[in-house]
């Protein structure tokens, strides 16, 4: 099996101490997170915002008060409850001495001093599913493949994948496409803002009449045409094999529009895709993101993976390549 992919996750950081904040940075750094700060005051606002996350680490002790952490902790866990939280203890490590509500709410508590111990609870809280370097990879380039024949005179770009643990939905434009074969089973979506597509339409940057572009049927074709796009090229490049049970279980899928909360009934983690459309004859005009997300909320077998192959024989009777 190929080796699996070094993907990163963002982890919102909730720590006034300097000395605790540079360990933390460096524990980091070592296990592919990227930690993001944030102040006690606008934590709730920044849950509430389109912020991909992983987890969140939290001190015991904030703004003075030495059960600060954990009451925000509590807070978090009530509204983002699909967030693992790590709470950095003053004195000891773990939760033993927390009363039995308070110990749901986190994931684990560590000491400064041992923080590295937390890397075997970031493997099963976070990096629990691994994900094949050449799937990563194919993911990518088809992406961008199906980006660029869609849109035209812009520049695409995708960042590094990463790995999210929260359930929010970004934007309010929303494809959603099963996904399956003998070693995965789930969805993919792509989310974006209407808006910013809108603009797209407007700005002659797709083959739709611009003139088209308030109409919101013909957005829905436009992200639905590219979803068909990743997906077909998908299914040609890992998807080859299909299931041989016709009758395999399913789980509800919970739509919450409110709160922009999409779950489907699993703990997995997503394997999210940031991608950014740039006109770069225009710096002004805010880049447009397109957001493509993967959960394989119903199989997930990658010592199965398997990536099609397409023979050379079969490139030359196609006429792709030729006999040197």
């Amino acid at each position: 099996m190929n080796d699996a992919a070094q993907l990163v996750s963002k982890v919102l950081v909730l720590d006034a101490d300097r000395v605790s904040r540079a360990t933390i940075r460096r524990f980091c750094d070592d296990n592919n997170l990227k930690g993001l700060r944030a102040s006690e005051d606008n934590i709730l606002n920044v849950l509430a915002s389109n912020i991909d996350l992983g987890g969140i680490l939290v001190s015991e002790r904030l703004g003075g008060d030495a059960r600060g952490g954990i009451d925000l902790g509590l807070k978090i866990h009530a509204l983002r409850p699909e967030l693992p939280i790590f709470l950095r203890r003053e004195t000891g490590d773990g939760l033993a001495d927390l009363a039995q509500h308070e110990q749901k709410a986190f994931a684990a508590g560590y000491a400064i001093a041992t923080i590295d111990g937390l890397k075997r609870v970031l493997q099963d809280c976070i990096f629990n599913m691994v994900y094949p370097n050449s799937l990563v990879r194919g993911i990518t380039q088809i992406t961008q493949s199906a980006l660029q024949s869609q849109f035209r005179n812009l520049d695409v770009s995708i960042e590094a994948p990463y790995i999210v643990s929260d359930k929010l939905i970004f934007g309010e434009l929303f494809t959603l496409i099963p996904i399956e074969s003998s070693w995965c089973r789930g969805y993919m979506m792509l989310q974006t803002e209407e808006a910013a597509l809108q603009w797209l339409v407007k700005g002659s940057h797709t083959y739709s009449d611009p003139s088209e572009g308030d109409d919101f049927r013909n957005l829905n074709m436009i992200l639905g045409e590219l979803t068909n796009l990743v997906w077909g090229a998908f299914k040609n490049r890992y998807a080859s094999q299909l299931p041989a049970d016709g009758h395999l279980a399913q789980v509800p899928i919970v739509i919450n529009h409110a709160h922009r909360y999409m779950s489907f009934g699993s703990s997995n983690p997503q394997l999210c895709f940031r991608c950014t459309l740039v006109d770069p004859t225009d710096a002004a005009l805010r880049p447009v993101t397109i957001l493509q997300r993967f959960v394989f909320n119903l199989n997930w077998s990658p010592e199965d993976f398997l990536e099609s192959e397409v023979s050379v024989d079969n490139l030359v009777d196609s006429g792709e390549l030729e006999l040197f």
